[in-house]
């Protein structure tokens, strides 16, 4: 029969068609399959054939999925695959899944043999006195070369974990007998090392559980992502479950009864935490610590939930608002009770902006704080939350307040809505470009702010970290380009450039087709961002103006350290006229701020610690000897416990809830005891202490 698709893209406003029809015989997979290609190949914003190129590379994505470790494969099945590495082009033309077939078939097998044998290996002691040494970045390894090179790579590989394990007890033991524990009882170091061997083999025996419940759907989905991202890091094919999960994400509310679940390794599902406000919360019944056994909808027959995936068993508990859903709930005392539970929006306040009012002691000069985890957007809903809304909100707040400056705190903050960006940024100008926008074809289009309206103008400093990515970047970028702000954190943020679209896969198909659906989603990279100066963020990302030692400093984390990233390059500026009142004191500022952290003992000691990782990042070589990795630990805890404390103590701030959120809390305790302890670790975070020296300091 034929098979007629249509593809079409919609990067912000405008509509381009990409049409093509597919006149094949196939089953989903082969059409899913088709499906993706064609769309990749259509709308992704670099140009790529599906050649030889994008085979090594998804290639590479793939085996890295199956077995980045490298315990199960053996150098000849590498060898064995390695044919097909410019060939994958070929075959996904032709929807041809040899490889994939292949690849599967070995990838049980060698798990299968792995798991016939890792419990001999755990059956006696280990040698802790013999000196031999554990690689503990698969980096650094080849794939074994026959079964018995694989065999003592994860006879280290256990012997490691057993000794980390074991070296736990020790502490504790230790620990116990120094503070006279007399309910702790003590064991012979044979006892201790039976256990922590034993609580290997249990991990290892969930692990394989795990393993055991992958689907054929689910490892097609990995291969379908592998080839995705062979294009870019960002772009990457999503399951419903995941779209559902994304969207959760995206707009911090979702529908269900309102609890954290957690899978337990013998097969339990338990109750982590029960959200505030939550229908679960309101009914009262559930419990974090209740274990979940059965669950049914409504008056239906109970499916017991027992063994299932964790993913999996959520699907049945979530549900549309309104629905009853019954839980079948073994209590912390053994009893088993049968808990009904109205369905109905969750919402994750931890996800949504707020702000404080800061204030220094012996000052009263009073910042204006407000928190974007980030930019949020509920995409099914034109009157749901976004983030722009919401912080011009907290900013009218701060206003009555009366602050004498704003905060705005983006550190962490991954990004999200690209259309609320340009909306929040014109808040703190008058009007003019936000961001220029690139796609596959034609000219960049600038996304202005057109509301000649201006929310606030008064000092504005943009916090950020080697975290802050994407839509942050945007913001941050605008503001420093129009002399609007004062960027202040990490010397420079993660470096992501590129604009996605969610694809429904599902509306490619023909309508007479519904029987192939769903197919699922893409996250498509349609589009590159640049700052209205003309310089793209990606891979380069936004240079603060004021740079605060950086906790990630001896870490590495950025695009520039993904695969198959888009490069670097710059257009043509956009026409745009500077902040009219641009702060005239910078480099003032830089050189008090430079002083201060001099003699901050905390900002001190992040310095000598990220110096202290960066040395210590290439010690990848485990000494599996006792006495020598104990020594080697304890040298280790030692030099990390003068960092435990860094900004653990109160800062000279006092951070104060707002007037209009107090009025709010006065009916809603579990808002206020938040809010409260938030506050709490502001008072605590010496860079928001540092940064509101540098806002009082603006002129």
């Amino acid at each position: 029969m034929n098979r007629k698709i249509i593809q079409y893209i919609l990067p912000l406003g405008l509509i381009i068609f990409f049409a093509f029809t597919i006149y094949r015989v196939g089953n989903k997979d082969k059409v899913r399959l088709e499906v993706v290609a064609k769309t990749l190949e259509a709308g992704h914003y670099e140009a790529y054939k599906i050649d030889d190129m994008i085979s090594s590379r998804a290639y590479k994505q793939y085996i890295e999925s199956l077995d980045y470790g490298k315990r199960y494969f053996l150098k000849s099945d590498i060898q064995e695959l390695e044919k097909y590495k410019y060939l994958i082009d070929d075959e996904i033309n032709n929807l041809s899944f040899e490889f994939f077939d292949k690849s599967v078939e070995l990838i049980i097998d060698r798990q299968n043999e792995v798991e016939n044998f890792y419990k001999e290996l755990l059956e006696k002691p280990f040698d802790f006195k013999k000196n031999e040494q554990f690689e503990s970045n698969p980096d650094k390894l080849d794939f074994p070369k026959n079964e018995k090179e694989r065999k003592n790579r994860w006879r280290k590989l256990l012997k490691y974990q057993t000794l980390v394990k074991l070296n736990n007890l020790l502490e504790r033991q230790e620990n116990a007998i120094a503070d006279k524990d007399t309910s702790y009882k003590q064991m012979p170091f044979d006892s201790l090392e039976f256990k922590a061997r034993k609580q290997v083999a249990e991990d290892y025996k969930q692990m394989f559980r795990r393993l055991h419940q992958q689907t054929d759907k689910d490892r097609m989905e990995a291969y379908l992502n592998a080839f995705v991202q062979s294009y870019d890091p960002h772009s990457e094919y999503m399951s419903p479950k995941e779209k559902k999960n994304f969207d959760i994400r995206m707009s911090g509310q979702f529908e269900g009864i309102g609890a954290s679940l957690q899978e337990l390794n013998n097969g339990y599902i338990k109750v982590a935490r029960i959200i505030p406000g939550s229908a679960s919360w309101r009914q009262g019944e559930l419990k974090a610590g209740d274990i979940i056994l059965k669950v049914a909808q409504g008056s239906e027959v109970p499916i017991s939930i027992v063994g299932m995936r964790l993913d999996n068993a959520v699907q049945y508990i979530r549900g549309k608002k309104g629905t009853e859903v019954r839980l079948t709930v073994k209590k912390p005392d053994n009893s088993i009770v049968v808990i009904p539970i109205i369905r109905d929006v969750v919402i994750l306040e931890e996800t949504y902006a707020k702000s404080a009012i800061l204030k220094e002691e012996n000052t009263n000069f009073k910042a204006g704080y407000i928190y974007l985890p980030s930019f949020y957007v509920d995409f099914s809903n034109r009157n749901g939350r976004h983030c722009s809304k919401d912080v011009e909100i907290e900013i009218n707040k701060l206003k009555k307040e009366g602050v004498d400056g704003i905060i705005l705190d983006l550190r962490y903050n991954g990004g999200g809505s690209l259309q609320d960006v340009v909306e929040m940024a014109g808040l703190f100008i008058d009007k003019g470009p936000i961001v220029q926008v690139k796609g596959r074809y034609g000219k960049p289009y600038i996304l202005k702010d057109s509301d000649p309206k201006l929310q606030y103008e008064g000092k504005l400093i943009i916090m950020v970290n080697k975290l802050s990515a994407s839509a942050s970047e945007i913001m941050a970028a605008a503001m420093q380009d129009y002399g609007r702000a004062v960027i202040v954190g990490s010397p420079v943020t993660y470096g992501k450039g590129t604009v996605q679209k969610i694809v429904n896969l599902d509306q490619m198909l023909n309508r007479n087709f519904d029987d192939l659906k769903p197919l699922g989603n893409m996250r498509l990279t349609i589009q590159k961002f640049y700052r209205i100066n003309g310089g793209a963020t990606q891979l380069k990302g936004v240079k603060a103006d004021i740079i605060l030692p950086d906790i990630y400093a001896g870490i590495d984390i950025g695009e520039s350290e993904l695969d198959n990233t888009i490069p670097w390059d710059e257009i043509q500026p956009a026409q745009y006229t500077k902040w009219k009142h641009p702060v005239t004191n910078l480099e003032e500022l830089k050189t008090e701020s430079i002083k201060r952290i001099s003699t901050n003992n905390d900002f001190n000691l992040i310095k000598q610690n990220a110096q202290r990782m960066k040395e210590q990042k290439e010690n990848t070589l485990v000494n599996l000897n006792l006495e020598k990795y104990r020594a080697f630990q304890k040298k280790i805890k030692a030099e990390t416990k003068k960092y435990e404390n860094v900004f653990k103590e109160k800062t000279s701030l006092r951070a104060l809830i707002l007037s209009a959120d107090q009025k709010q809390m006065q009916t809603d305790s579990i808002k206020k005891a938040s809010f409260k302890d938030w506050t709490k670790n502001l008072e605590k975070d010496g860079y928001l202490e540092e940064t509101v020296k540098i806002l009082e300091g603006m002129k």
